[in-house]
């Protein structure tokens, strides 16, 4: 009996062969191991090839290669006329340098030029330098510095320590920062709220000294010792004493009560006035009541000493008190921030500080219109055609007008050494007014306007001459040019039931410091003629016609 043969000898069907299958006895050179075979696919890794990381796996299209540099990045973009060259040097402001590169395309802003050294490897502490622009541009724009400037300076301070496509984004009550290390990286995001505002313009120029000396590749200033020069700003006491500040407000009201044909006694009676409407002031800011109700109150007492000088009949003009008064207390400096933020495009910030003015004119109006009312009530004569007697005392004027100029630069806590040339602008700013006005019968609007414009052309070129803020040379000297007799006999009128003059002339306190606000902002842009600016021949401005 014959033995079976084994399965492998036996001779296979038709069925089971394929024209693909290799005939027997050959072996392939590329067959694999039949313990090695498996399911594949074609997106399988070859042989060799070392896999990555789970966390390199779970990455996207967008993550940095890792031959990737962010010290070394090159330029995102090169625009078809090459990249513009602006040199930083000493010989030209940092406003004026930053302002350029910030209003270009961020393709095409020059490449970054570190200033401040850092870590070589590691490269700058992104959020410390991010933290110490955020508290910067929060002093100044506390101090009333205008949005522009503000962001300005935030660019500066980030490009002097190498922090390239930086974009900062000043509001109101808000500042934010946004930095992007490349094209594939995620954007890094800081904020902060300004919840505090103090007028001090010692420090605001301090805090411009700081970004001075970080902008300025011959000094050297950490991060360690900018925190530390930060804090020793924030630190500081203001430069004059309560008592100097009150003093200051009735120097204030007084001159200005001499400004618009006083005498001596009406200057003792509005310095009073003011002196006691400041005291007030200071004890509701202690009981912490909003400002609103602070200026409603310093608005009462000058007022009702008017008022009390009429029912005791004495030879005075009570007008001139009560305007005298209001000098003191009218919001110049945010109207001109406000109507600044306006013009250069920052229509949001321009809209909340106007109408913080304008919340700040209606407590005004409250404390005055209160005692007017009371006055008019016990039968005070106060008499609205006063605005119509011209008072030509030149000398006095302008030596009122310089005194004004000074109080209002103290009450603005400025450096002392900066308070003579303010002095000196105000009392221009009063010559060229009254030369326009009195002598050549221009009307007052535009005289205003003028006058305003010479005060800001000398500010903004102090400014550059001392490498500071133009706002210590331009807030204090304005203050002769304030419509504080419009706004009385507006208010006076409204008081007396005549609401046609009234409005009237509450219309032309509004003109003239809407004139104040425009003439300031130009002078200060035809300073720009005067001065040559890097890069000016690629600053552009928005064209739009028809309102669209």
């Amino acid at each position: 009996m014959s033995e079976p043969e084994p399965e492998d000898r036996k001779p296979q069907s038709d069925e089971a062969h394929s024209a693909f299958t290799q005939p027997t006895g050959v072996v392939s050179s590329h067959a694999a191991p039949e313990e090695d075979s498996q399911t594949t696919s074609e997106f399988a890794l070859p042989r060799g090839f070392a896999a990555r990381t789970a966390a390199e796996q779970e990455g996207s299209a967008f993550r940095p290669p890792p031959s990737y540099s962010v010290r070394d990045a090159p330029p995102a973009f090169t625009p078809p006329g090459g990249m513009p060259v602006i040199r930083v040097t000493k010989e030209e402001p940092w406003q004026d340098r930053m302002r350029t590169i910030l209003r270009m395309p961020v393709a095409e802003r020059p490449v970054v030029e570190v200033l401040q050294k850092h870590d070589e490897e590691t490269g700058p502490a992104v959020p410390r330098v991010l933290d110490l622009t955020l508290r910067i541009g929060e002093l100044l724009l506390a101090g009333g510095e205008g949005a522009e400037d503000v962001e300005a300076a935030m660019f500066a301070v980030c490009r002097s320590y190498g922090l390239d496509r930086v974009e900062p984004n000043v509001t109101f009550t808000l500042l934010s920062i946004s930095y992007q290390p490349s094209l594939v990286d995620d954007p890094v995001t800081s904020s902060r709220t300004v919840r505090r505002r103090a007028t001090d313009y010692t420090r605001l120029a301090a805090v411009f000294h700081l970004v001075r000396d970080l902008s300025d590749g011959d000094i050297e200033v950490s991060l360690e010792e900018a925190y530390r020069r930060l804090a020793e700003i924030r630190r500081n006491r203001h430069p004059y004493p309560g008592w100097v500040l009150s003093a200051a407000s009735g120097l204030l009201a007084g001159s200005a009560s001499v400004l618009v044909g006083g005498g001596v006694l009406v200057f003792v009676a509005a310095f009073l006035g003011a002196m006691l409407g400041d005291r007030l002031a200071w004890l509701c800011a202690g009981r912490g009541l909003p400002e609103f109700y602070q200026f409603t109150v310093a608005a009462m007492p000058p007022a009702a000493v008017g008022i009390a000088l009429t029912l005791l009949d004495a030879d005075v003009r009570a007008s001139a008190v009560i305007t005298g008064g209001l000098f003191a207390l009218l919001p110049g400096r945010a109207l001109v921030a406000g109507v600044q933020d306006g013009l250069t495009g920052y229509y949001i910030t321009a809209s909340a500080r106007l109408l913080e003015v304008l919340y700040f004119f209606v407590a005004i109006v409250i404390g005055v219109l209160t005692a007017l009312y009371f006055g008019v009530w016990v039968g005070a004569d106060l008499n609205p055609d006063a605005q119509l007697q011209a008072v030509d005392r030149p000398v006095w004027q302008i030596l009122a007008s310089m005194s004004l100029a000074l109080a209002f630069a103290v009450l603005l806590q400025q450096e002392r050494s900066t308070v003579l040339v303010v002095t000196l602008n105000g009392g221009i700013a009063w010559v060229v007014f009254g030369a326009m006005h009195v002598a050549g019968e221009i009307s007052m609007v535009a005289a205003t306007a003028v006058a305003a414009g010479l005060v800001g052309l000398f500010g903004q070129l102090f400014s550059r001459y001392r490498f500071a803020s133009a706002l210590p040379f331009v807030t204090a000297a304005i203050g002769p040019l304030l419509p504080g007799s419009a706004t009385y006999f507006g208010l006076l009128g409204v008081a007396q039931n005549d609401l046609n003059e009234g409005l009237l002339s509450l219309s032309k306190a509004a003109a003239l410091s809407m004139a104040i606000a425009i003439g300031v902002n130009l002078g200060s842009e035809i300073s720009r003629l005067f001065i040559r600016t890097p890069g000016a021949a690629s600053r552009r401005a928005a064209k739009r016609t028809r309102g669209f």
